[in-house]
């Protein structure tokens, strides 16, 4: 128990961290206010006994007294459960809030191959349902459970003044409970870590459902898909109630435990009292602590079965945050110098010498060297799989490379702080992707400060005014997520501008021409123009328009460059580009 509390109190930052060591130093405090009633009870009941034995009027000042340690008791314990109460949930959902952007600032400088072996299922149950149940259950357990066993301390702690034996039967009582509540820790160990991985199931397969719906459709694959929906949630309500029929049993055992343990404290001070050995006032006040004593306790004990969930959520965040990221900073030295700043660096010259690179053991680039001079544009084409989109992302330092270096304006791009490096390019790529957002904030991304009149003026110069100028809210309109509400063509508009407005020196574009529609094509033309202009380009594309007029065209085959050279060089070869063109040229030819 002690370990979890420990792992989520060091998974805290600093500041909650605080509030959380607050809270328990002030739940001391409520526990010995919650503990005075014992003391109010003990003076009325001595007051009481003792008039009757005596035969004296009862004195109004025990009552007074009585009266003003309750009051101290009820104000201190509201007061000090209030502000534990306030510092455990701000501590709790804080903490969660400031890990969910952690975890989001440390995702953007993994390597790219981390989302390949990962399932966004994984991730999104992580961020959200993993962090959710972190943030809601971790504040309740902590409270609950610290709060229950300081209570119940403390008042033990207390009878022990009164008399040390009804101490000792209590302090039983509490160690069989704890006992108990061990085995209620072990059976559900198991489960818990089964339900947060069905946790990321469902929300996988919910969002391969969502995602994919154009498919299932079309495919006539809604009763299979609906089905396998269906087994993984009705997997998970299994594991839920699996999780719920483990505790039922020993959280009333625990009860039983509790109750047995007051009955015992009972019959021992009865007992005493019979043998003469413990007064009528002591015997009294014993009676009423025992139904006092374990009620917190118990309280506490039924939500310890959820710390298994806490300590595999804290677990699997703190996984997540260790996974190494890529160098950021650029190369630190013996002699502190800078990272370098390539916000304006000293020409754009790109150069690769001699990479490799590997995914899951199958080498993708195999020791390609090429230059691409500042200020022009290079085509890359070549087979599908060929290792054209991944050589681009090696450039971009989207991964590391395994071998030989990748050089920006003469510097290795690994020797730039990554943020820096970022500021040079520019993507346009075949799947656009925009946010829920509006489309003035989805344009002004990269800066999300620009004006509405530099918004304006980048829309323009990529021919996507008119349109957005056309719709009922114009730039205030809320597209859908991933930009469903707009046609294909409108979409890599928005995504060109977007990356008129970022204004970077190098532009990488990701066959953002290959699915656009003869209407939008025109349109979309004359937006790469003029957000190419006086760049450095580096284009993948299969459109013949596209790659001819290229400074130079790399035809990229099996992780290797097959071919190098313009367009009519490549074509008197009679190789892997000639042939791509003439197919060009044949599927051009075709009619209906």
């Amino acid at each position: 128990m002690f370990e979890t509390l420990i792992k989520f109190f060091n998974f805290c930052d600093a500041e909650n961290r605080k509030k959380f060591t607050g809270s328990i130093i002030v739940g001391i405090f409520n526990s010995l206010f919650m503990a005075l009633r014992i003391g109010a009870v003990a003076v009325m009941l001595r007051g009481v006994i003792a008039a009757a034995i005596d035969g004296t009027a009862f004195e109004m000042n025990t009552v007074w007294l009585s009266f003003a340690i309750m009051c101290v008791s009820i104000i201190g314990g509201i007061i000090t459960r209030k502000v534990t109460s306030m510092w455990q949930c701000e501590g709790g959902y804080r903490t969660c809030a400031k890990k969910r952007i952690e975890i989001a600032e440390h995702l953007r400088y993994l390597p790219m191959g981390y989302f390949n072996e990962n399932s966004l299922g994984e991730i999104t149950s992580v961020t959200t349902n993993t962090m959710e149940s972190v943030g809601d259950v971790a504040t309740r357990a902590v409270m609950m459970v610290f709060q229950g066993l300081l209570d119940t301390s403390l008042i033990i702690v207390m009878l022990f003044f009164f008399d040390w034996r009804i101490a000792l039967v209590s302090l039983a009582g509490f160690g069989l409970f704890e006992f108990v509540n061990l085995f209620m820790r072990v059976a559900v160990r198991d489960v818990s870590a089964e339900k947060i991985k069905a946790d990321a199931a469902e929300i996988g397969k919910v969002l391969e459902y969502i995602q994919g719906i154009a498919e299932v459709k079309a495919y006539n694959l809604a009763g299979k898909r609906r089905r396998e929906l269906n087994s993984v949630i009705e997997k998970r309500l299994k594991i839920l109630i699996k999780m719920e029929m483990r505790c039922i049993p020993v959280s009333n055992l625990q009860s039983l435990v509790a109750k047995f343990s007051g009955v015992a404290m009972m019959l021992a001070s009865l007992y005493f009292y019979l043998a003469g050995t413990m007064d009528l006032a002591n015997c009294s006040t014993m009676l009423v602590c025992s139904f006092m004593l374990f009620n917190a306790l118990e309280a506490g004990g039924n939500y310890s079965a959820l710390l298994r969930t806490i300590d595999i959520g804290v677990t699997k965040a703190s996984k997540i945050l260790a996974l190494p990221t890529m160098n950021i900073d650029g190369k630190a030295n013996a002699k502190n110098e800078t990272s370098l700043d390539v916000s304006n660096p000293c020409g754009n010259n790109i150069e690769a010498k001699n990479i490799d690179f590997a995914y899951d053991k199958r080498k993708i680039i195999d020791n390609i060297s090429l230059k691409i001079p500042a200020n022009t544009t290079t085509a890359i084409v070549g087979p599908s799989g060929g290792g054209k989109t991944t050589f681009c992302h090696l450039l971009a330092r989207f991964w590391d490379v395994d071998k030989g270096t990748v050089s920006l304006g003469g510097k290795d791009v690994r020797d730039y702080n990554m943020d820096d490096l970022m500021k040079n390019f520019s993507f346009v790529f075949q799947n656009v992707y925009l946010f829920h957002d509006t489309i003035a904030n989805n344009i002004r991304f990269g800066e999300p400060d620009a004006p509405m009149e530099k918004v304006i003026a980048a829309a323009k110069k990529a021919c996507c005014h008119d349109f957005i100028s056309s719709l009922p809210n114009g730039y205030d309109t809320v597209i859908g997520e991933g930009g469903a509400s707009l046609s294909g063509g409108e979409k890599q508009r928005i995504s060109i501008a977007r990356a008129i407005m970022k204004d970077a020196p190098i532009i990488i574009l990701d066959e953002a021409t290959a699915n656009v529609d003869p209407e939008n094509e025109r349109e979309l033309m004359n937006a790469v123009t003029e957000l190419t202009k006086a760049k450095t380009v580096i284009m993948i594309a299969h459109r013949l328009k596209t790659v001819r007029n290229a400074d130079q065209i790399i035809v990229i085959d099996k992780g290797r460059i097959a071919e190098k050279g313009k367009h009519d060089e490549l074509v008197k070869k009679g190789g892997i580009y000639a042939r791509f063109i003439d197919s060009r040229k044949e599927a051009v030819s075709w009619k209906i």
